[in-house]
């Protein structure tokens, strides 16, 4: 049986780049590998899946965002700041 490495929520900011508050989003929506609770305080990701989740993004990008991600930033972008 060939054991696999479990990654803490900052192994995983670190290994993809992304904040913990885009992950949890990503992952809410599917886009990303889910955790689970080690113990009541401790969520893990498999480290294979976080890797195969890096290889498919390589494979196929994510698209660019087409305009402002949030009202603020609209706002912003309207006023020209």
């Amino acid at each position: 049986m060939q054991t696999t490495r479990m990654l803490r929520r900052r192994d995983v900011e670190r290994m993809v780049g992304l904040s913990a508050t885009t992950i949890y989003y990503l992952e809410k929506r599917g886009d990303f590998p889910a955790h689970f609770m080690l113990t009541p305080r401790c969520a893990v990701w498999d480290e294979a899946s976080v890797i195969s989740w890096l290889e498919a993004r390589k494979a196929k990008p994510a698209e660019p965002a087409k305009g402002p991600t949030s009202p603020a930033m609209a706002r912003r972008a309207a006023v020209g700041a």
